[in-house]
């Protein structure tokens, strides 16, 4: 079985995939780690943070940090450094595997940073709209694309909101009736 690792910068959580500003391609990433696993890939994924003996204890990887510390990522096959400073491909870590090339994804930086907007806008979240809208220009993602992210997002942001809505008006404008307790099992009693 093959058995890829990786050895991560310093990061908060074991993927980095976490708090208000996810960086797109530690996502693409893990992503392509799950695929490696679902393949029958052994992963073992390591973070300097979190983990540094394993760093000590791989001599490969002890003397790239002393050689460069700025070499991670890392990424080892089969006991040998296939890759460095950057997180490979699923393409590249499937040909490492000796797997078949897997289709092709659409899910790019800029669809993840279009996913991102539509988050910021269905949480009310201000700062992480501003940051994916910059990080969406630097990319090239059009206006109207992010428009279209935003209208999508609060369409499905709204259609709850107006069903509640439209269930009150029902309950209120029926006929005058005597004012009723609920009789148990509701969610205020």
């Amino acid at each position: 079985m093959t058995l890829v690792q990786v050895f991560d910068p310093p990061m908060c959580c074991s993927t980095g995939v976490c708090g208000p500003s996810v960086d797109p391609q530690l996502v693409r990433f893990a992503a392509d780690l799950d695929w490696l696993a679902q393949q029958g890939v052994a992963v073992e994924r390591y973070n300097l943070a979190q983990q540094p003996a394993a760093f000590a204890a791989d001599g490969e990887v002890r003397a790239a940090l002393e050689a460069d510390e700025d070499v991670l990522p890392l990424v080892k096959v089969d006991g040998g450094v296939r890759c460095t400073k950057s997180y490979p491909s699923r393409d590249e870590l499937a040909a490492w595997a000796g797997l078949e090339a897997p289709e092709a994804s659409i899910f790019s930086d800029a669809v993840a940073e279009l996913v991102a907007i539509g988050a910021a806008v269905a949480s009310n979240c201000e700062p992480c709209f501003r940051y994916h809208y910059d990080r969406a220009r630097k990319l090239g993602v059009s206006l109207d694309d992010m428009w279209a992210a935003v209208t999508l997002a609060q369409n499905v942001k709204d259609t709850p909101a107006q069903a509640v809505s439209q269930l009150a008006e029902r309950y209120l404008r029926r006929e005058a009736a005597p004012a009723q307790k609920p009789s148990g099992g509701g969610c205020c009693d």
